[in-house]
């Protein structure tokens, strides 16, 4: 086993760290904006300013050419702190707060956006800033239906924007590593794979209510807009355990859970390791539990089966069946992707690497080898496709065809049975049922439709 540091960006603690990542960006020497050129400077602006906007905050101003010039949060008090902590760190006055996305996308100034809202956001975000000419670093995973991925796709090529996913692994050498073994044969013919991260059970302590949350109406708290926050989703009443992280991340109205929260990245280290960043697996079949009492109604445990055309398999886990799975072949963490070959196994994860003969990862890679982009970071990445206009490391595509895979694992979990899909199409064949669930109807008045960004003025944009 190697270590790797990513092991230090853990999901988990960065979800519940906004207070100390806004004390980090606080604490970062001040640089003034006169210190970058203006013409190599990347105006930026963070939508999405909690536990996981907080964090990508300290890795974007950690390279000069990358200034904040907006901070937009629903919540008065992230808005607030994240704008005064930049401005301290700016030595300056002009980062300015917004509650509404759309007068952030408004500012011809802003040359890109940090998109970190809850999940039912992201796409809808991403398309308006699309339209708007903004290019996008996006958080995973990339949203709640995969018909609305279609037309970021869409937006996205028509409006020739740049697009970086925020599935980090891809950065981190280790992971780099294990997908070049498998992408240059050291393993043999690869036959199956397991992919597994955290479940609901991760999280239940941090519950206002264990274990599911609070169904118990109250007022939501003063500064916060309600209604912004929900937007495109369902109204429903506000309960201590609605709009915080954990809401965001288990209630089906806003996301798929953790088997696509988490689970968006042993499966994207899975479709780079096999270079399928242009399809997905055509079968699905496998179990799962979704709570039946309390506010939290996303799958909380799963097992599912995804095949490959080609008969390459899949096993997508939460921790808890994957421990006695993957603990029979490694030491177990809550998170992984295992390549398994005819000539060994390879392991990687936040912590290090493993394989079935530690020759493997001695290897030296040939002068022909298949070789990963190597990248300084992802928010490095970002930035230098911005100005390039280059396809960064995680593409949307790749996050299409990755967040595919969760999606249709849970259509196959909620109607207990095999989900077939067809990656050509992208559309599940000869099943209505199934293909209805690829879709979810926006509350009004948003939709996807030209125009969804009304600057204050009324201008469209």
């Amino acid at each position: 086993m190697r270590g790797s540091p990513m092991n230090r960006r853990s999901f988990i603690r960065r979800a519940g760290a906004a207070g100390a990542a806004l004390a980090g960006v606080a604490a970062l020497p001040h640089r003034a904006a006169a210190q970058t050129a203006a013409n190599s400077r990347v105006n930026l602006a963070l939508i999405g300013a909690g536990g996981r906007g907080s964090s990508l905050v300290g890795e974007f101003t950690a390279h000069d050419e990358a200034r904040f010039v907006a901070v937009c949060d629903c919540f008065a008090e992230r808005r607030v702190r994240m704008r005064d902590a930049l401005n301290a760190h700016y030595e300056a006055t002009d980062v300015t707060g917004y509650a509404d996305f759309r007068e952030v996308l408004a500012r011809p100034d802003v040359d890109a956006v940090i998109v970190a809202s809850p999940d039912h956001w992201h796409v809808p975000i991403a398309i308006a800033a699309a339209r708007a000419g903004k290019d996008m670093y996006v958080e995973k995973p990339l949203g709640v239906a995969m018909r609305w991925a279609f037309v970021l796709r869409e937006a996205a090529a028509e409006n020739g924007r740049v697009f970086q996913y925020g599935t980090q692994q891809r950065s981190g050498p280790l992971f780099r590593q294990a997908c070049e073994l498998v992408r240059n044969g050291y393993l043999g013919q690869i036959t199956r794979i397991d992919a597994w991260c955290p479940d609901i059970s991760s999280q239940y302590e941090a519950f206002h209510v264990p274990q599911f949350g609070s169904t118990t109406p109250t007022d939501p708290p003063e500064g916060f807009d309600y209604d912004m926050w929900l937007g495109p989703a369902p109204r429903k009443p506000y309960t201590v355990d609605r709009c915080t992280c954990y809401g965001a991340y288990h209630i089906y109205d806003y996301a798929l859970g953790f088997i696509a929260g988490w689970g968006a990245h042993p499966l994207d280290i899975a479709q780079w390791g096999l270079g399928r960043d242009d399809t997905s697996p055509v079968r699905y079949e496998g179990e799962g539990s979704i709570p039946t009492e309390g506010l939290y109604d996303t799958i909380a445990s799963w097992d599912v089966h995804c095949t490959y055309a080609d008969g390459v398999a899949i096993r997508l886990m939460g921790h808890r069946v994957a421990e006695p799975v993957v603990s029979a072949y490694r030491p177990f963490i809550d998170h992984g992707t295992t390549f398994h070959g005819s000539d060994g196994w390879v392991s990687v994860d936040r912590a290090g690497i493993h394989a079935s003969d530690p020759k493997l990862l001695e290897i030296a890679f040939k002068p022909d080898d298949v070789r990963l982009r190597a990248v300084q970071s992802h928010a490095h990445d970002f930035l230098t496709c911005v100005k390039t206009r280059e396809t960064p490391l995680s593409s949307l595509e790749a996050a299409i065809r990755s967040d595919a895979i969760s999606h249709l694992s849970d259509i196959a979990i909620r109607l207990d049975r095999a989900v077939t899909w067809d990656p050509e199409r992208e559309t599940i064949p000869d099943d209505a049922e199934a293909a209805a669930m690829l879709d979810r109807p926006l509350r009004a008045p948003w939709d996807l439709s030209q125009p969804l960004v009304t600057a204050p003025d009324g201008d469209v944009v």
